[in-house]
C-alpha cells in the first residue's frame, strides 16, 4: 500500500485529488441533518460506497474526533482527507465541507440584514429536513449491526443514549467514561480481549520536532488575522470578536448547542453585538444550511462586520466579519488533526487503546441514536416539551405535542425512507425529490 506522510491508504494508490474533491465537494453541499446526518453521509460515501477506507479506520478517526472541541463532522472529514490524500487531502476535505455551507450562511445573512426575512426559508428547506432524517436512522442502523457484537458493547451504547437523552449530559464526558469503562472490562475479564482484535499494522512512527513545528506553524496560521487586523488599524470591534471566537474554538466541546446560549448572551449583553433574539434567527439560518451548525457564528461575525466597518460597505464588511470568525473556529480543527492524528494512527492495535476506543465506540452509537432521536422529533413535530420525570435526578425527557404533527413531513420522510431502503436510490437523487417535493407542497399550502 502507498504511505503519505507516514499513513497507509487502503485499497492501492488511493483517490487522486481530484477525486477526493469531488467527493468531499459532493458531501460539503449536501452535509445536511446536524453531526448525525453529515457523519451518516460520509461513513455510506467513503466506506460503502468508495472503500477508500475501512470500517476500522473510519471508527478509528471518529472516535478521536468525538473527543475533540469544535464541529466533530468537519474533523472527521479533515481527518479521513488526510489518511487517503496527505496534508493537501486534509485541507481540500476540511475546507470543502464547510465552505458551501458559509457561502449560503453569508447569502442569507446579507439576505437577513437587508429585508429582516428568513420565513421563506422554511419552505426551501421542508423537505430537505424529511430526507436527512432519514440518511440519520440509516447512520444509525449501519453502524449499529457493525460495532455493538457483544453484550457489553450493546450496554454501554444504551447507557450512554440515556445519559444524553434523559439527563443531557456533554458527550465528551460520556465517551471518556465509557474510555474508561472499556479499559476495566478488558482488564477484568468482562469484555473478551479476542473482540478488539485488530488487523492493523503498524504505521510510521511520527516525529515529535516534526509535529511541533507542523503545530507552530499552525497556530501561526490561526491567529494571522488577528495580527493583520492590528496592522492595518481595522475597527476595534473586529479583533476584539476575532479573539473572543478563537477563545470560543477552544472549549466548544459537546457541540454547537452547549456554546451557543454563552455566545448569545456574550454578543448581546457585553459586547452589543446582536440585539436581543438575534441569536435565534441565526439559528434558523443554521438549521437550514449545509455544514456544522456552529457556523451560526458567523452570523454574529456578519452582522459585526455589517453595522462596524462603514468604510468597506455594509455587505463587504459582513462578509469580512463572516470570514474572521469561520476562520477562528475551524482553522482549530486542521491543527487538532494533523498534529494529533498521526500519533493517533500510531497507536492503533494497541491492546489498552483498543479497549477505550471499542467502548467509545459503542458509546458514539448512543451519540448518534440521540441526536437522531432529537432531530426526528423537531422535524416531524412542530412543538416539542421537555417533560420532568425524576426532577430530584435531574431526569428529563423530551415529548412530542401529537396534536403538532407535521402529515406532510412523516409523508415526505415515508417516502424517502421507501426509495433509500426498498428501491436503494442514491442520497442525491433522494436529497433533490424530496426538495422539490417539500418546496412544491409548502407552495401549494399543503405542507
Amino acid at each position: 500500500m502507498a504511505a503519505i506522510d507516514g499513513v497507509e491508504q487502503q485499497g492501492g494508490a488511493g483517490p487522486t485529488l481530484s477525486e477526493l474533491t469531488g467527493v468531499f465537494a459532493r458531501i460539503g453541499c449536501l452535509s445536511f441533518g446536524g453531526p448525525a446526518g453529515q457523519i451518516g453521509m460520509m461513513h455510506r460515501s467513503l466506506v460503502e460506497e468508495k472503500r477508500w477506507i475501512s470500517e476500522e479506520r473510519f471508527l478509528h478517526a471518529l472516535n478521536y474526533c468525538m473527543l475533540l472541541p469544535g464541529p466533530e463532522a468537519q474533523q472527521l472529514a479533515t481527518y479521513i482527507g488526510w489518511l487517503v490524500g496527505g496534508i493537501r487531502g486534509g485541507i481540500i476535505a476540511g475546507l470543502l465541507f464547510i465552505l458551501p455551507g458559509l457561502f449560503v450562511m453569508i447569502g442569507l445573512s446579507a439576505a437577513y440584514c437587508l429585508w429582516q426575512e428568513t420565513t421563506w426559508l422554511d419552505g426551501l428547506f421542508f423537505g430537505l429536513k424529511a430526507a436527512v432524517l432519514v440518511i440519520v436512522v440509516e447512520a444509525v442502523i449501519r453502524l449499529g449491526r457493525k460495532t455493538l457484537k457483544t453484550g457489553f458493547l450493546r450496554t454501554i451504547a444504551a447507557l450512554a443514549f440515556i445519559a444524553l437523552f434523559f439527563f443531557g449530559l456533554p458527550f465528551p464526558i460520556v465517551v471518556l467514561v465509557a474510555g474508561i469503562a472499556g479499559v476495566i472490562a478488558v482488564k477484568t475479564g468482562l469484555q473478551p480481549a479476542s473482540a478488539l482484535a485488530s488487523s492493523a499494522e503498524p504505521t510510521a512512527k511520527p516525529r515529535p520536532l516534526r509535529a511541533i513545528a507542523s503545530l507552530l506553524l499552525w497556530v501561526a496560521v490561526w491567529q494571522a488575522p488577528l495580527f493583520l487586523l492590528w496592522a492595518l488599524h481595522a475597527p476595534e470591534s473586529l479583533s476584539a470578536m476575532f479573539s473572543f471566537f478563537s477563545r470560543m474554538a477552544l472549549v466548544t466541546f459537546g457541540g454547537a448547542y452547549a456554546v451557543l446560549a454563552y455566545v448569545a448572551q456574550v454578543a448581546v449583553e457585553d459586547y452589543g453585538w446582536l440585539r436581543p433574539g438575534e441569536m435565534v434567527d441565526g439559528l434558523a439560518l443554521a438549521e437550514t444550511t449545509p455544514g456544522p451548525l456552529v457556523l451560526v457564528l458567523s452570523f454574529v461575525g456578519f452582522l459585526v462586520g455589517f453595522r462596524e466597518t462603514s468604510g468597506l460597505g455594509a455587505i463587504a464588511g459582513g462578509a469580512l466579519g463572516a470570514v474572521l470568525v469561520a476562520w477562528a473556529t475551524f482553522v482549530p480543527s486542521f491543527i487538532f488533526i494533523f498534529a494529533g492524528a498521526p500519533f493517533i494512527e500510531r497507536m492503533r492495535g494497541n491492546a489498552v487503546l483498543s479497549a477505550a476506543l471499542s467502548a467509545i465506540t459503542a458509546a458514539v452509537v448512543g451519540v448518534i441514536l440521540n441526536l437522531a432521536l432529537w432531530f426526528g422529533l423537531h422535524v416531524l413535530f412542530a412543538e416539542v416539551i421537555k417533560l420532568p420525570v425524576a426532577p430530584s435526578l435531574g431526569l428529563t425527557v423530551s415529548v412530542p405535542v401529537l396534536s403538532s404533527i407535521d402529515l406532510a413531513a412523516v409523508a415526505l420522510f415515508l417516502v424517502s425512507a421507501l426509495l433509500l431502503f426498498r428501491f436503494k436510490l442514491g442520497v442525491v437523487p433522494v436529497l433533490c425529490f424530496c426538495a422539490v417535493a417539500g418546496l412544491a407542497l409548502r407552495l401549494s399550502g399543503l405542507g
